[in-house]
C-alpha cells in the first residue's frame, strides 16, 4: 500500500508544533530573540543549497513554514519531491524580512535534511534491488508524531510504503500467535474480523512457514531466515502467498536476498537510522 500525499492539515499542524518548540508558543516577532537585533525594517534575499548529492523531500513543508512565521516573504522552492539533486544545488530562495527568513530557516531545513535524508538512503536501497522483482518496504520504526512525513519521503526514494498504522493491515507476531493459540486460530480469526484486511504472519522456521500457508496468509514475512531457509521457503511457498524477508536488512545484503525470488524486503534503517542532509542558507550580499 502507497502513502497518501500528506494533507495541508496535517503539514499546518506539524509546521506549527515545530515553531513553538523554538518560539515558546510566542509569535516569531516576539520569540525569537536574536533576530531582534537586526532592525525591523531591515529586508534580505537568502538561499539554501545541499552540500550533498541527495533526493529532495518537503517542498511543501519548507512554504508552510515560511509563510507562517510572516507570510509576506516570498519564497520559490526550486526542487521537486523526489528530484536528484547535484552536491552545492540551489534548493529555494527567500526574500523578504530579514528577521522573518533568520526565524524561519532552522525548522525549514530540520524538516528538509531529515526527509531527504530518508529519501536518499531509501533511493540507495531502491538501486540496489535493481533488475530484480523485489520491492523495498519500510516499517513503523518511525519517530512519533512524524510517520505520515518519514513514509512519504520513502516513496520519494522510489519504496514501497508497508501498512501506514496498526488499523490497515494485520502483521501477526510471536507474541500474537502466542496469546491466540497458534498461528491457525489467529490468520482464521483475523480473516473473520476483517475480512477486506490482508492478513501477513511472520514466521521464525520452515515449520511455521508450512502452518502460515495452510491457513490461509496472504502475505509471510521471513524473519531472520539465512538465504539457504529462504530459498528453501521459495520452493515451498510456490506463489502460495507473498514472501517478505526482514531482520537486519543492508544494502551489502539486498541483493543477495533478492536473488533468493522474495516479493519484498522490509527494512526499518530507513527512518529509523535517520541520515540527515547536510544544508547551509546563505544571505545574498546586498549591493550599496
Amino acid at each position: 500500500m502507497q502513502c497518501q500525499p500528506i494533507s495541508n492539515e496535517l503539514i499546518s499542524q506539524l509546521v506549527k508544533q515545530a515553531l513553538n518548540e523554538d518560539l515558546n508558543y510566542q509569535c516569531a516577532a516576539d520569540g525569537d530573540i536574536t533576530a531582534q537585533l537586526i532592525p525591523e525594517t531591515e529586508q534580505a534575499n537568502a538561499y539554501v543549497i545541499t552540500r550533498e548529492d541527495c533526493v529532495f523531500c518537503g517542498k511543501d513543508l519548507i512554504i508552510e513554514v515560511f509563510k507562517q512565521v510572516d507570510p509576506q516573504v516570498k519564497v520559490e522552492v526550486l526542487v521537486n519531491d523526489g528530484d536528484h539533486v547535484s552536491a552545492n544545488s540551489k534548493l529555494f530562495t527567500a526574500s523578504g524580512s530579514a528577521r522573518a527568513i533568520l526565524t524561519a530557516e532552522r525548522t525549514a531545513l530540520n524538516f528538509v535534511q531529515s526527509l531527504s535524508g530518508t529519501a536518499t538512503t531509501t533511493a540507495h536501497y531502491v538501486k540496489a534491488l535493481a533488475g530484480s522483482q523485489t520491492q523495498l518496504l519500510d516499517t513503523r520504526k518511525t519517530i512519533p508524531g512524524l510517520r505520515a512525513l518519514q513514509k512519504y519521503a520513502v516513496t520519494c526514494g522510489g519504496g514501497k510504503n508497508h501498512r501506514i498504522g496498526l488499523f490497515d493491515a494485520f502483521l501477526i507476531k510471536e507474541n500474537h500467535i502466542a496469546a491466540c493459540g497458534g498461528i491457525t486460530n489467529a490468520v482464521s480469526k483475523a480473516k473473520t474480523n476483517h475480512p477486506n484486511k490482508p492478513v501477513e504472519v511472520e514466521v521464525e522456521n520452515l515449520d511455521e512457514l508450512t502452518q502460515a500457508l495452510q491457513a490461509g496468509a496472504d502475505i509471510i514475512m521471513l524473519d531472520n531466515f539465512t538465504v539457504a531457509d529462504i530459498k528453501q521457503a521459495v520452493e515451498l511457498t510456490q506463489g502460495k502467498a507473498k514472501l517478505e524477508v526482514s531482520g537486519n536488512m543492508t544494502l551489502d545484503t539486498l541483493t543477495t536476498y533478492a536473488q533468493a525470488g522474495v516479493d519484498f524486503i522490509s527494512s526499518g534503517a530507513l527512518t529509523k537510522h535517520l541520515c540527515s542532509i547536510d544544508l547551509s542558507m546563505r544571505f545574498v550580499e546586498q549591493k550599496a
